[in-house]
């Protein structure tokens, strides 16, 4: 977090869902109600004593408080105002600033709209766009479902009870319960599926291509979409997605969702995570899944009262092109940016497969996180054939890394690689690596010197 936190609009976020007034709030929290109308107007910063109280009397993520500002804070709202078509405004970061501070509500509304209608690009629509819509969704939960959870978790151990063998627990209960018997079929009888429920025959085929790991998820992937049915329905229903496409995403990813929290069930993982400072590596091993299921796991672990670090993840190929997003409750400004920097590493680790590319960067706003970085390859590779390749980024906040694993050794308060949101939206001057200006900024030249960056352009 800054030194000052100023998030009056999220203290009078959590006011008003608990339908008080600042008079009563302000007993409750033991402060007057002329400071907290202060707080809440950006005139004092939150302190440390009242984020605590916050935290205790208001069940919440008090480490989420600074990313909940309006359209993603000053630096979000910068992002789009750079937009093209708002470049004869000259809107500086005092203006922003003020506008946050007197108005959040409208920030939010303007940010809101600007992103629904294709960020001033003319995509259309987040309806327009069933990855976008889904991803949305997904959003709106913070990518935690604490049904799915629970239920995953109630399975978990009641089939731990019957088997040590996670596998073949759910494969017995697949045959045993639900008719259903697994088969691995040679490549040449599945050359391009890797799984397929055949009715007919009563069988989950399974491609010889799939690891141990993404076996035993196939597997639980296919009981998430019996037995948790229910849940999986009205968490959809719940989306109210339009479009039909959409709506299969969400329901796909929910199934695979419960899939992930069978395999790593919620507290078991989370006292491992803890227990082993969240090391990557191990966590895989000790629950038998691949380094993307358990990133991707991280990043779900915010049961109230149980809470985990806030990761977010992102995957890449090597044109830097994401393919999976997913900032959970960290609020990351890289999960969202549609540029990626060349500065941070995540694309450097196709230059050592298998290896964790560990990197503390800085963003613009003065914001860092530790990230990691590790190439992973999907399943069905064929002798011969493409073999493709992404590279999966986790990271957290700097200021929370201090237990990882990884961290140790690390100054986490000492230099950090500077980088941005992508060369469009990235404001820094002087950048070697720069390949385009910002939007909305004019280019400068002086014939007379010649700066690190070939780009220069008018600052603020």
């Amino acid at each position: 977090m800054r030194e000052k936190l100023l998030a009056g609009h999220a203290v009078r976020r959590v006011r008003r869902r608990a339908g008080l007034t600042q008079a009563a709030m302000a007993e409750m929290l033991g402060i007057s109600p002329s400071y907290l109308n202060l707080v809440e107007r950006n005139g004092r910063p939150v302190s440390a004593t009242l984020l605590v109280r916050l935290a205790e009397t208001f069940d919440f993520d008090a480490r989420t408080l600074a990313a909940a500002e309006p359209g993603g804070g000053a630096d979000a709202i910068r992002r789009r105002l750079a937009d093209p078509m708002f470049a004869d405004l000259e809107i500086d970061r005092n203006e922003v600033a003020e506008w946050l501070a007197a108005a959040p509500g409208g920030a939010e509304a303007f940010a809101r709209a600007f992103d629904a209608q294709g960020g001033g690009t003319g995509t259309g629509p987040v309806d327009d766009d069933p990855v976008a819509a889904t991803r949305a969704a997904i959003a709106g939960w913070r990518n935690h479902f604490p049904d799915l959870d629970a239920g995953a978790e109630a399975l978990a151990d009641e089939l731990r009870l019957g088997s040590g063998d996670l596998y073949g627990a759910i494969a017995e209960r697949l045959r045993t319960r639900h008719a259903l018997t697994i088969r691995i079929l040679p490549i040449d009888v599945m050359p391009d599926v890797l799984r397929r429920l055949d009715l007919h025959a009563r069988q989950l085929q399974l491609s010889e291509l799939i690891d141990p790991a993404n076996r035993t998820y196939a597997a639980a992937f296919q009981l998430a979409q019996i037995e948790a049915r229910a849940e999986i329905d009205a968490l959809a229903r719940g989306a109210n997605l339009i479009d039909r496409t959409a709506d299969r995403l969400l329901r796909r990813y929910l199934a695979a969702y419960f899939a992930g929290a069978t395999m790593m069930p919620y507290a078991r993982f989370l006292r491992a995570c803890e227990a082993t400072g969240y090391d990557v590596e191990l966590l895989c091993r000790r629950f038998g899944a691949g380094f993307e299921q358990v990133a991707h796991r991280l990043t779900t672990l915010q049961r109230v009262g149980a809470r985990g670090l806030p990761f977010f993840m992102l995957r890449v190929d090597r044109a830097g092109v994401a393919s999976k997003r997913y900032a959970g409750a960290s609020g990351a400004a890289l999960v969202e940016a549609d540029g990626r920097c060349p500065l941070w590493r995540l694309t450097h680790a196709f230059d050592r497969p298998g290896e964790l590319a560990v990197q503390l960067v800085e963003l613009e706003d003065g914001s860092r996180a530790l990230t990691m970085a590790h190439t992973v390859m999907p399943q069905g590779r064929q002798v011969g054939g493409v073999a493709a390749q992404f590279s999966v980024g986790l990271g957290v906040a700097a200021e929370l890394a201090g237990t990882l694993a990884v961290a140790r050794g690390l100054d986490l308060a000492g230099a950090a690689t500077p980088i941005g949101l992508g060369c469009r939206a990235c404001f820094r001057q002087d950048c070697p690596q720069r390949s385009a200006p910002p939007r909305g900024r004019a280019l400068t030249v002086n014939e007379r010197e010649r700066r690190a960056s070939a780009l220069t352009f008018a600052g603020d």
